[in-house]
């Protein structure tokens, strides 16, 4: 006879104990009795996204949720086709352009021969003239190769001469060809970039319905809000509302809602969280089939995604790394279902030739990401493997319900079009940039190689490339104070540069020397360590460096005893800004020419503060 389970049992039996051993390890770490932990310790390691939702440091059983429907079924979290061949995977897309045709054909054609299974093809200011089309696609597979153009305000010509291509190529079945126009009116009005208007992309849209093959006339951009620094949630909620803009534009003009939804691709950034990234494309599918479904056609709220590495997450300094911020993005979109995926070059973020190396070779490591992640680590192989995650499958359904509730706001005001010209989108956005550029400035949020672990040994970046520097760049605050940096090694053959003063021993010392390099670094200040100082060694550094700031480290206790006749010796000496490595508290009982000019902490404004040091130092 089955024995009644208890309603009340523990589905994770062992929970309590590890809750337990949470508790003493924060207790320890805190210095406090257990007693004074809340009753679910847990709680206090839960970190918040840029959408106010909460990531746990553990999911287990308690966390899960009903299964979704498989692949291809409504509501495509899981994937919108169930027969997507496993051996392919994703498809590979890079983007060509330049403006002599014949050779970005050649250069297509060797793309394909090395992986590449998918064409982005820049067009008049974007890459080649318009008139070049026939000659760029020739020979070209259309129904292997999906097509994708970037034409901006000329991609009505550029269609003509897409089309007039297709009309003169033979296949079997011309459903297989299917081409992106790309247009982009609404996304590039947010983004303040060229573009054909509205109406044109309707009438746009009312070609490609008439195709025989499939052609998608619209391309929902949802990297124009991301670069703008908007959060997954509002990148998702924002490209909805610009979608449903565009179907009411479309029914308006006589189309069906059918017709209407299969105009419509999206692009959303893909960034090196690679969790959030799974789940912003498995929620991203989720909410589309959830409007498609309001509109009376679920079956057709399968819309194709494309993937790109964001551009904002891309450094100018130590591009290097931009290889590993890109793996890890491709690898969230891949593993989240996107059907193209983008890698952008790592030095993206660079004038071309900045780092002495071709174009070819930052084209051929941004399409390997993707050939290692698919052809060696066979990402490829299983559809939707991050289904059933606890995690996974919580941040889908509480991303997927944060969009929809930024999507309402703006149909609140009116729709999206009302949202942007009221700035309310905007507004929106900036306030989540506001929080994120913060919590750079703050190095809350680190960006590896800009404001932490910078290399100062760098080559400095030419003009050109200091000039270009992106605004969106996360990290774009600190690369502009190296970037001033820069200007004054140029203009004076050696960096702005101030004197480490450390006190005690090594273990005393040694991690706030550590902290100050790094963060004076992050700033383009070069340290200088001549390693631990006492009574007149430290007038005597001071002189021999010619230093005009200083910084002391050593423990608190070590400042109690040193650092007032520490400083005094450094302003002896000719230094005119003397800092400490620590709380203010530590030297509270100082004054006068004992007290240190100001305090470097973990959590200060640094951006702020070496701006302020920079200008002290003549940059």
């Amino acid at each position: 006879m089955p024995i009644a389970s208890d309603p009340d049992a523990d589905p994770v039996p062992g929970y309590a104990a590890w809750r337990k051993g949470v508790a003493g390890v924060l207790a320890k770490a805190r210095r406090v009795d257990v007693s004074e932990l809340p009753e679910e310790p847990e709680k206090l390691l839960a970190v918040s996204t840029y959408d106010g939702l909460t990531v746990n440091p553990l999911y287990t059983r308690r966390d899960e949720l009903p299964e979704q429907p498989l692949p291809g079924q409504f509501p495509f979290v899981r994937g919108g086709d169930a027969t997507r061949d496993v051996h392919r995977g994703w498809f590979v897309n890079q983007r060509f352009g330049g403006p002599d045709a014949e050779a970005v054909n050649a250069t297509i054609m060797g793309a394909l021969e090395n992986g590449v299974s998918a064409i982005g093809l820049g067009v008049g200011e974007r890459g080649v003239p318009v008139a070049g089309i026939p000659a760029a696609l020739s020979g070209l597979l259309f129904e292997l190769a999906p097509l994708t153009l970037d034409a901006g305000p000329d991609v009505t010509e550029a269609a003509a001469q897409v089309f007039s291509v297709l009309d003169g190529y033979t296949v079997e079945n011309r459903k297989d060809i299917r081409v992106q126009l790309g247009a982009t009116p609404l996304t590039s009005l947010f983004a303040g970039t060229a573009a054909i208007d509205l109406d044109g992309a309707i009438a746009l849209a009312q070609q490609a319905v008439a195709r025989p093959e499939t052609v998608r006339a619209i391309t929902v951009c949802g990297v124009a809000f991301h670069n703008a620094g908007a959060s997954d949630a509002q990148e998702l909620g924002a490209a909805v509302a610009a979608g449903l803009e565009y179907l009411r534009a479309l029914t308006d003009a006589g189309a069906d809602i059918v017709d209407a939804l299969e105009q419509l691709e999206f692009r959303f950034a893909a960034t090196d969280d690679q969790f959030e990234t799974m789940a912003k494309f498995r929620a991203a599918r989720r909410l589309w089939a959830r409007v498609a479904q309001v509109c009376g056609a679920p079956d057709y709220g399968n819309a194709p995604q494309h993937a790109m590495t964001s551009p904002a997450m891309m450094t100018q300094r130590d591009p290097w790394v931009n290889m590993l911020r890109t793996t890890l993005a491709a690898f969230g979109a891949g593993v989240g279902g996107a059907d193209i995926v983008t890698v952008l070059p790592f030095d993206n973020a660079l004038p071309a030739g900045e780092l002495g190396v071709s174009q070819a070779f930052s084209e051929r490591m941004a399409r390997n990401t993707q050939l290692l992640l698919l052809e060696e680590s066979h990402l490829g192989h299983v559809q939707d493997p991050g289904a059933g995650s606890w995690y996974v499958e919580s941040l889908t359904d509480a991303l997927a319900a944060k969009a929809w509730e930024f999507m309402q706001e703006l149909e609140s005001a009116g729709g999206y079009l009302a949202a942007l010209e009221s700035g309310l989108l905007a507004e929106r956005i900036a306030e989540t940039k506001a929080e994120r550029d913060a919590d750079v400035a703050h190095r809350k949020t680190a960006v590896t190689g800009v404001n932490e672990f910078p290399n100062l040994a760098e080559e400095p970046l030419s003009e050109a490339a200091r000039l270009a520097s992106p605004e969106s760049s996360y990290g774009a605050a600190f690369e502009a104070l190296r970037n001033r940096s820069d200007a004054y090694l140029v203009a004076n053959g050696a960096r702005p540069k101030a004197l480490l003063v450390p006190l005690g021993p090594v273990s005393e010392h040694n991690v706030r020397v550590t902290f100050t390099a790094n963060l004076l670094a992050s700033g383009g200040i070069e340290s200088i360590n001549p390693g631990a100082l006492v009574g007149a060694g430290i007038g005597a550094a001071a002189t021999e460096s010619e230093a005009t700031l200083a910084v002391l480290c050593g423990s608190d206790a070590r400042y109690g005893s040193d650092a007032g006749a520490a400083v005094a010796a450094l302003r002896e000496a000719g230094v005119t800004t003397v800092l400490l490595a620590g709380p203010e508290k530590a030297v509270a009982d100082l004054s006068g020419a004992q007290r240190p000019d100001g305090f470097l902490t973990a959590r200060m404004d640094a951006v702020t503060a070496l701006s302020g040091l920079l200008e002290k130092l003549g940059a």
